[in-house]
């Protein structure tokens, strides 16, 4: 049998519900039968998941291991892939018609492309959709402190069911550390960036599940999903900082990338109750000047005004105090009239159930 192009590799773990269509949405994909394989690594379900895939054999290939997370998952799986080009599919999202062809074509017309992502379309339970899509910047590397941050505001579009691979360019990355149970995704398409240049595509091919199952939602509230998070970002930072070093990035490159882990986590730790007021205003300033690059003098005064209650509150309090005011309607009509969110520059959106 002649070698595929494309491996997809499909990582799941109790999706029973959702299982099926991600596979479907595979085989319904108009692309050769020939020039793909699909492989499902089953990271030690408890449901009916192994059964479900099995029944798509000799088309699937199912790979079953004890559970152990993400990485281990991906770390159990790339070795198989076959194919020239692989790409990632979590077991609970499903992909678009027309994904692998034109991902594809795109790699074949960009040689210099190692790592290609794209829009997406976010579903909820209820099935009401918003898609966001590329705008700026679709293609970048990391290679520069002005590449670190066009990065670090679109790596949305390069989660696991939109990013694939050049297959050498996963064999320079390597193993991914097996203490990232979540965020693995993260490892890889970090350094996918670090070593080649990434394409953005505009079209949005993949739908992504919005549900209580995902193992990195949090907005539940849940201490346990919460701590879990926390612990697996601080070994993101340090896994990725290790491999900076080992690779000779340059300290502020490296600095640019690694702060907003960092800051994320710090943000987490906070709400679980650690860290101090000081700690608060440090965070909050440092998650602002990430996301909002292009914020006017004016917005910066409010950022700073809208911190005094942290001189008051303890971060636990603070946070959660931000949240209720973020849920209350009055608030968010009001703010929506008087100082509307900035936009962003690198993203359009269609749909919208924020004031669902």
């Amino acid at each position: 049998m002649a070698r595929p192009i494309v491996s997809v590799l499909i990582d799941t773990y109790n999706h029973e519900r959702f299982i099926e269509q991600a596979i479907l949405s595979v085989l319904e994909q108009d692309f050769p039968g020939s020039d793909r394989e699909i492989l499902v690594v089953d990271d030690g379900s408890q449901d009916s998941t192994p059964q479900i895939v099995a029944k798509f054999a000799p088309q699937v290939r199912l790979i079953r291991k004890a559970n152990g997370g993400q990485a281990s998952a991906f770390n159990a799986g790339i070795p198989e892939c076959q194919g020239e080009i692989v790409a990632f599919l979590d077991g609970d999202d499903w992909w678009a018609p027309g994904k692998l062809k034109l991902v594809v074509a795109a790699f074949s017309q960009n040689s210099d492309v190692g790592l290609i992502g794209h829009s997406i379309t976010e579903v909820l339970a209820d099935g009401a959709c918003r898609s966001e899509l590329v705008r700026e910047f679709p293609r970048f590397r990391i290679n520069s402190v002005a590449g670190a941050r066009i990065f670090r505001r679109r790596k949305s579009f390069l989660g696991t069911s939109r990013m694939a691979f050049r297959a050498e360019l996963l064999r320079r990355i390597g193993p991914v550390p097996e203490a990232l149970t979540i965020q693995a995704d993260e490892f890889l398409f970090t350094l996918g960036a670090l070593f080649s240049e990434v394409l953005l595509l505009r079209e949005p091919l993949t739908f992504y599940r919005l549900h209580g199952q995902n193992l990195f939602q949090v907005s539940d509230g849940s201490h346990a999903a919460l701590r879990r998070k926390h612990d697996v970002l601080i070994s993101l930072a340090k896994a990725l900082h290790r491999r900076f070093a080992e690779e000779r990035v340059p300290e502020d490159i490296s600095k640019a990338i690694i702060e907003s882990v960092q800051t994320e986590a710090d943000a987490l730790h906070l709400y679980l109750g650690g860290g101090t007021r000081l700690d608060i205003i440090r965070t909050e300033l440092r998650t602002y000047r990430i996301e909002e690059e292009h914020a006017s003098s004016f917005r910066w005064i409010l950022k700073f005004l809208s911190l005094l209650p942290a001189l008051l509150l303890s971060p636990r309090r603070y946070t959660e105090w931000k949240r209720g005011l973020a849920s209350n309607s009055l608030y968010r009509k009001t703010r929506q009239k008087l100082v509307p969110h900035l936009r962003p520059t690198h993203v359009d959106r269609t749909g919208d159930w924020s004031q669902r």
